[in-house]
């Protein structure tokens, strides 16, 4: 492809997306960006951001952090690049693409990556005032906008990846949330009939309402022309007052026809293997306004990065690099609403003679299928509620694994054989479904260019730097990779202490080690020795010492003195900050019992100080929207009434969950009541590597759901049976049956042991699921040290513990009696009397939730909590 001689050949890209701005790295990298002009006509009003991540923007992820292009990067490479100025002609013949603004740029090369737009269905008022799109940060903008000033009710039509993101957003802003589905399942491409009756039960049980097999006939509106509902093809209406579209998107290729290039029949522009168009050798279409040369428009990123690779390498002539594009796998892992989801290969057994290895756990909202061929081999999977070996699952699809099938879909507790692990991957295994990574390429990272450790493998090779989730594979293997050549991996906590935190604590307990500098000082590295620490050693040691602290001879109060500096932001104020800056109020209700006045008091605080109250799954009521200040007269009447920290900021047990066991059900068989408010008074303000929940059923029924906590008690009639290792949360899992038909002392006495092993042996912010599958031997192990004493420790164990109850004392009615210690509840040091000005609340179903200011807003003066709720009702 050649330009005018003695000229500088022009390459414009049209459209600055993700897939624009790989183009654009690509041809950074081969050196085109200095021997071309490279012209860029951007149609948003900002450059490329990540639109995978769109949602997070509800989350609290500004515009500028999801953005992915480095302006340094575009100035470096002289790029031009006009934003909010899109493409409107294409003169091929004269080879001239002129820009909304009048300016018209010459090319050489011309390169489409116009994307798609949102498919909205035909229906009467489509286009009525509270229809929206979600494409968009825009779109995302005036969503929000409208659905803080004139909904409550929204409805999404489309049951995919974005529909169902697009619902809970809207649920998220405050509104009751609809999803409608034509297809008779949610996400009916990437998960079957198993699949999503498992995600339709998690996301029912979110709050969400759910209508599949349904379409919209009509959007229906009032004389006003906004939207009030919907009418569906069954007959019912939807009470609705926005609606959200989100049933696909079809390829941007008006420009493409309106300059005579050919396009498919059901839209994009048809191409060949190097991603040239077939009727002009000059120009090139890339990402989903593509349509590729096997007759498929891909809608993934990761097919949009290997044709922006492609265009790239081909328009640089390098004989060395002939990359072609003829076709991309089309599996995917995502989280919707928390919950993950995956799909690869043949997800739906379409292969003649294929059979499906199915595990379903509904209580659980988990379901794992694979699709396995007559010879053993993985043809493809569906996996929903645990994704975890999504990436090595996905390496093996088209090849026999070398473990059982049902030991890739059986969860951790569950008696599953050995795992498979990605060090057991080929060479030619992808990792990295985004960048096209292969495991061969990671090793080459390590044992040729150097590489020691993940950001440097994920610099060299991108592999990890789109979407993030093969980032632990990724670690395992540089590790592994490592091992192999030789290299001594450091497995220091940080880059303070070469040791584990394991070793940190044996050296804490055996030397009585008492402050975090005197450990720094001996035993850290030696250039951080004298130092102030960091980040991930600071809060590590600090916990550590809190959990020996009466063994040692030092405060386990963790304000106190030096451990004050030591805590995390929650711990320093004893209390959860949340979103807006507010701060929850959690008081200790052991087992869920509380009296009609206890209530009343937590009512009257509620009330008096405006704040939100939710009753949690632990079995509490959590108040929020305290402000710092207010912290300390709060809890001065919740510790006059009797109540005490329910210790919801710190890594340490949070609550005991029971039943009502066999004092009122008559299914029961113990009293399971008084023995949570026993283990919960005992484990209370333990302080350990990660958080720490437990419950109490009182019977088989398993009404608490112990075996789903880190250490789970189920009632029988010769006793207690006790599992340990359970966890909810993002990657569930069931607990194991550590003993069985214990009494009350037994039952004690190996909990004792076991935390206590736990918190000696555990790698920081690691739970007890993790644990006890990493520990060298498993729960054969740990049955062995905490029942058999193969170590000779239990007495040990128990000593610890025991000193832990005998010295526990209420962290807030230890700081509302110290004048010192209530002088750190200020919004700002230098001014202690003045509000923090950015936390406000508005009102919503009688109650408060955080005022977060529109991005595209300034931020507005707080109000009182209290004042909210009295001028909502008076309105």
């Amino acid at each position: 492809m050649t330009a005018t001689p003695g000229a500088t050949p022009t390459i414009v890209l049209v459209g600055h997306g993700m897939v624009g701005q790989r183009f654009l790295e690509a041809l950074a990298e081969r050196g085109l960006t200095a021997t071309h002009r490279v012209v860029v006509l951007c149609e948003e009003p900002r450059p490329a951001y990540d639109r995978v991540a769109l949602t997070s923007y509800f989350s609290g992820r500004t515009p500028e952090e999801l953005s992915m292009t480095d302006m340094e990067f575009i100035d470096t490479h002289g790029i031009e690049l006009y934003v909010g100025d899109p493409a409107e002609t294409i003169d091929r013949e004269a080879r001239k693409v002129t820009a909304r603004s009048g300016q018209v740029f010459e090319y050489d090369t011309l390169v489409l990556a116009t994307g798609s737009y949102p498919f909205v269905p035909p229906v009467p008022n489509k286009d009525a005032e509270g229809c929206f799109v979600y494409r968009t940060i825009e779109d995302l903008l005036a969503i929000e906008e409208y659905a803080k000033a004139k909904a409550t009710v929204g409805a999404v039509v489309g049951g995919g990846l974005l529909g169902l993101e697009a619902a809970g957003a809207l649920k998220g802003l405050g509104l009751t949330s609809h999803i409608v589905e034509f297809a008779p399942r949610l996400m009916p491409v990437q998960v079957d009939d198993g699949g999503g009756a498992a995600l339709l039960r998690t996301i029912e049980d979110m709050g969400l309402t759910v209508h599949t097999g349904v379409g919209t006939q009509e959007i229906l509106t009032d004389a006003s022309g906004t939207v009030t509902g919907m009418k569906l093809s069954d007959g019912s209406e939807l009470a609705a007052d926005m609606v959200v579209f989100s049933a696909g998107v079809r390829p941007r290729d008006q420009l493409a026809r309106d300059c005579g290039l050919t396009v498919g029949e059901r839209g994009g522009i048809t191409v060949d293997e190097q991603c040239r168009t077939v009727s002009d050798p000059r120009v090139f279409a890339i990402g989903e306004c593509a349509l590729a040369s096997d007759g498929r428009v891909y809608g993934l990123v990761a097919p949009g990065y290997e044709q922006a690779e492609t265009a790239a390498a081909t328009i640089a002539e390098d004989e060395t690099e002939e990359l072609t594009f003829t076709g991309a796998d089309l599996s995917t892992k995502l989280k919707l609403l928390g919950v993950d989801v995956a799909s690869f290969g043949d997800a739906h057994g379409t292969a003649e003679d294929c059979l499906d290895v199915v595990y379903s756990d509904s209580r659980s909202g988990l379901y794992k299928k694979l699709v396995i061929g007559r010879d053993g081999t993985l043809l493809g999977g569906i996996l929903v509620g645990d994704a975890e070996a999504y990436g090595t699952l996905r390496a093996f699809t088209g090849s026999v694994p070398p473990v059982s099938p049902e030991s890739l879909v059986l969860p951790a507790g569950t008696g599953a054989p050995d795992r498979l692990g990605p060090t057991a991957l080929p060479d030619d295994a992808i990792i990295c479904s985004c960048n096209n990574v292969r495991k061969g390429t990671i090793r080459e990272a390590v044992t040729e260019h150097r590489c020691t450790t993940v950001p440097e493998v994920k610099k060299c090779t991108k592999a990890g730097t789109t979407c993030g989730s093969c980032v632990k594979v990724l670690g395992q293997l540089v590790t592994a990779e490592l091992e192999a050549s030789g290299v001594e991996v450091d497995k220091g906590l940080c880059g303070c202490f070469s040791q584990t935190r394991e070793e940190l604590y044996e050296i804490v307990l055996a030397l009585r080690i008492n402050t975090y500098q005197q450990l720094l000082d001996r035993y850290g590295r030696e250039g951080a020795r004298g130092g102030d620490g960091c980040e991930i050693c600071k809060p590590t040691v600090g916990s550590i010492i809190a959990s020996l602290a009466p063994t040692i001879g030092a405060s386990g109060y963790v304000l106190e003195g030096e451990q004050a500096a030591l805590q995390d932001s929650n711990d320093h104020f004893l209390a959860n900050l949340q979103k807006n800056g507010s701060y929850s109020v959690v008081p200790r209700i052991p087992g869920g019992e509380i009296t009609p006045e206890g209530l009343i008091v937590i009512g009257e605080i509620a009330r008096d100080f405006g704040l939100y109250t939710k009753i949690t799954g632990g079995q509490r009521i959590d108040m929020f929207g305290a402000r710092v200040e207010q912290l300390p007269l709060i809890w001065t009447r919740l510790v006059d009434a009797g109540f005490e920290s329910g210790h919801a900021y710190g890594k340490s047990l949070r609550t005991v969950k029971s039943c009502v066991g066999q004092t009122w059900c008559r299914y029961g068989v113990q009293d399971s009541v008084r023995m949570a408010i026993d283990l919960e008074l005992r484990y209370r303000g333990l302080r350990s590597p990660h958080k720490l929940k437990s419950a109490v059923s009182g019977c088989a029924r398993e009404c608490a759901e112990a075996q789903s906590k880190d250490f789970g008690i189920i009632a029988t009639a010769g006793g207690w049976n006790l599992y340990v290792g359970g966890n909810g949360g993002a990657t569930p899992r069931h607990a194991d049956l550590l003993a069985q038909d214990l009494s009350d002392g037994e039952l004690i006495r190996l909990i004792d042991r076991f935390l206590m092993f736990y918190i000696r042996t555990a790698d920081r912010l690691e739970r007890t699921s993790t644990w006890l599958e990493r520990i060298p031997g498993g729960l054969d192990h740990v049955r062995d040290v905490v029942v058999e004493d193969s170590l000779g420790i239990c007495e040990e164990l128990e000593s610890l513990m025991a000193a832990h109850v005998a010295n526990y004392a209420d962290e807030w009615a230890t700081t509302i009696n110290d004048p010192e210690k209530l002088a750190r509840f200020v919004s700002f040091v230098n001014a202690p009397d003045t509000p923090d000005p950015v936390v406000g609340f508005v009102p919503e179903r009688d109650q408060i939730k955080p005022d977060l200011p529109l991005l595209s807003i300034g931020m507005r003066p707080t109000e009182n909590p209290a004042d909210v709720l009295e001028g909502s009702a008076q309105r």
